[in-house]
């Protein structure tokens, strides 16, 4: 139960964001211009596989299996691959450049001060642009605040995970600056 009375009993980030709409406006267009945008050089499950593996150090359920489902989607792969790469991406059949941006979005999730120069060329080195490695650490420290916001309140999380996989094509096609959260 969550926290507080958020007036309807929708789950994660949906709860606080209908019981204060005028907050949950701008996060919904940040999220859209970060995740879902096609204006961008990563791809929507790289972006989204960011969002999960933040979400998954910051032990925050509802979003690593929200956005974990999303990069599903969009990897045309299984639940157990994304759950590998959250596990250990070092080891897992992905890009070198992804495993880069990975790392940093890592440190983002100890502390903005924990990114290294190191990392940042590492990422270079496989082709990450300036544009890719901003957006990573953007990503990164957003999800950290949408994880507090989601578990700061006790907000209700589905421990069926088939039931973000289920929702995940309707999200990627809708997107999220027109999430309605109020229904």
């Amino acid at each position: 139960m969550a926290f507080i009375d958020l007036q309807k009993d929708l789950p994660g980030i949906r709860g606080p964001m209908a019981f204060r709409p005028e907050t949950a406006k701008p996060l919904n267009e940040l999220a859209e211009v970060l995740l879902h945008d096609d204006n961008n050089t990563l791809s929507r499950g790289e972006r989204e596989m960011i969002g999960a593996y933040v979400s998954s150090q910051n032990d925050c359920f509802y979003c690593q299996n929200v956005h974990g489902a999303l990069a599903q989607h969009y990897f045309q792969c299984d639940i157990p691959f994304i759950d590998a790469i959250k596990k250990d991406y070092q080891s897992a059949p992905i890009s070198d450049k992804l495993k880069a941006l990975l790392a940093i979005a890592g440190s983002v999730q100890k502390g903005g001060k924990y990114v290294t120069p190191e990392q940042v060329e590492h990422a270079r080195t496989f082709g990450a642009t300036d544009r890719e490695i901003h957006d990573t650490v953007l990503i990164a420290a957003a999800f950290c605040m949408f994880n507090r916001y989601v578990d700061g309140l006790n907000t209700r999380a589905p421990q069926d995970r088939q039931l973000y996989v289920d929702r995940a094509k309707i999200r990627a096609e809708e997107g999220y600056a027109d999430l309605n959260v109020y229904k």
